[in-house]
């Protein structure tokens, strides 16, 4: 649907995981920055986005890995990793 596809992971253990769709679903569902390039990101599977050309990566990973924290979903210590596909 959109331009481009990205993978999102956190880390755990020292290994790499994909974040889980409802992960995805909650930060897509909710406009919490008031930032309306957020608008054009798209879940598709755990660890799997699509995202509009326009949607700045280094922002987009800021803002989802704060989202996260404050959600509980990410652990302490434990880095969002993004990389287009």
């Amino acid at each position: 649907m959109f331009a481009r596809k990205i993978r999102v992971e956190y880390e755990k253990d020292g290994k790499k995981l994909p974040c889980p769709l409802k992960w995805l679903d909650s930060f897509s569902m909710r406009n919490f920055t008031n930032a309306t390039v957020f608008d054009d990101t798209l879940p598709v599977l755990a660890g799997q986005m699509e995202i509009g050309k326009n949607v700045p990566l280094p922002e987009l990973a800021a803002a989802m890995e704060d989202w996260f924290r404050r959600k509980g979903y990410v652990p302490k210590g434990s880095k969002l990793s993004l990389a287009e596909l």
